[in-house]
């Protein structure tokens, strides 16, 4: 089990002053082994902050990776099958998602800050997600601070085998395999 925690457009201090104190209250060191942060950290002490709960810190340049429009799952389709991957992270939007296509898995953390963004009316609802990845499986948790209260939403995710186009498939039967009778050389008496 690996447990990586996926987080992004904090915009701190730009936008806003701080993660919310009910989100550091959950991102406590020693639980997290890998974190994917899809942008726009913007200060060494987000950064510091971040690398207290995980070591593993991994963080994209920000809204200059974009795909074309943001957040289009075609776009996003297309780069996953670019790359080769299952499972798609991406930011940018400041909004939540989690949707699988084509037994693809992508997944947008939103801000988890709920830092203001000129492509929305009203404020963005702070969000992040926890993903519990266990081989073919993704157990994704997604924590929304909604009314002032933590709300998290379970989703899983699982790969499913690929059939190889063209590949030969057995059209052989199942055969009946006599079972020994007692006294015969098979049966071992």
């Amino acid at each position: 089990m690996v447990l990586v925690l996926v987080i992004g457009d904090l915009h701190i201090p730009h936008r806003t002053h701080d993660l919310p104190a009910k989100f550091k209250k959950l991102l406590v060191p020693g639980k997290i082994q890998q974190i994917l942060c899809t942008g726009n950290v913007c200060d060494k002490e987000t950064y510091e902050y971040l690398k207290t709960i995980s070591p593993d810190v991994h963080i994209v340049k920000g809204d200059y990776d974009e795909c074309i429009p943001t957040g289009d799952i075609d776009s996003l389709s297309s780069i996953a099958r670019q790359m080769d991957v299952d499972v798609l992270v991406s930011g940018h939007t400041h909004t939540f998602q989690a949707v699988e296509v084509d037994n693809k898995f992508f997944v947008n953390p939103g801000s988890a800050t709920g830092a203001w963004t000129g492509a929305h009316n009203g404020d963005p609802t702070p969000s992040f997600a926890l993903m519990d990845i266990q081989g073919p499986v993704i157990v994704t948790y997604v924590y929304q601070l909604i009314e002032g209260e933590v709300r998290v939403e379970k989703i899983e995710w699982r790969k499913e085998p690929e059939l190889v186009p063209g590949a030969p498939r057995s059209t052989v039967m199942p055969q009946n395999i006599p079972s020994p009778t007692p006294g015969s050389p098979q049966s071992g008496s």
